[in-house]
């Protein structure tokens, strides 16, 4: 089996499962309908999973994939300036964080592109999980990891570095997402060239 890994982000390799069947078209209207939010809460996140064949677990640990990369303000503006419809902010994210988005991401602002991991988008690491501690998940779906105890208790399990499983669990958590929806029998096909309908 070939292994997969973030190399370049100083990330994780696991094992990929091979001879998956491929559909022979994208749409990207299935995809967006198939992803969360990220104004979830916690119950809409974990049932979302479960439909999927996930555990609360892998919710919790694919979250820590949060750790890299950025995103457009609109996707969580409405933390900052207008949370219940009454011009307010998200009571559980921390107000100091509050203070700098709204810097980096002022009202109405569709297009700047924020940090997920500030310090560290470009590293894949632990520090996610110390952020969501400190109530700045950038997401509401990230702050919801702290209103259950399962998903709040991997949170915290991950806080110290030596003791981390992340990286273990999220190789572990990448196979199970890889296993949604496997085509079997004639559905699909096993493509010579990853990238090409056969």
């Amino acid at each position: 089996m070939p292994v997969l890994g973030w190399f370049h982000l100083d990330g994780p390799s696991w094992e990929v499962e091979t001879g998956r069947r491929d559909g022979s078209v994208s749409n990207i209207t299935e995809a967006l309908t198939n992803l969360l939010p990220p104004g979830s809460n916690i119950t809409q996140l974990i049932s979302g999973f479960q439909q999927k064949g996930l555990s609360v677990k892998d919710l919790v640990v694919l979250s820590g994939g949060h750790t890299v990369g950025t995103s457009h303000c609109s996707a969580f503006t409405s933390r900052l300036y207008n949370f219940t419809g009454n011009g307010d902010t998200d009571p559980s994210l921390d107000p100091n964080y509050i203070a700098r988005l709204k810097i980096k991401c002022p009202q109405g602002d569709q297009n700047t592109l924020v940090e997920m991991d500030p310090g560290s988008f470009r590293t894949f690491d632990e520090d996610y999980f110390t952020l969501v501690n400190k109530r700045r998940g950038l997401f509401q779906s990230d702050a919801a990891l702290l209103n259950n105890n399962e998903t709040r208790a991997y949170v915290i399990s991950q806080l110290s570095n030596s003791s981390s499983t992340f990286f273990t669990d999220f190789g572990v958590s990448m196979v199970n997402m890889g296993r949604i929806g496997v085509l079997t029998g004639t559905a699909g096909e096993i493509r010579k060239v990853c990238a090409l309908v056969n």
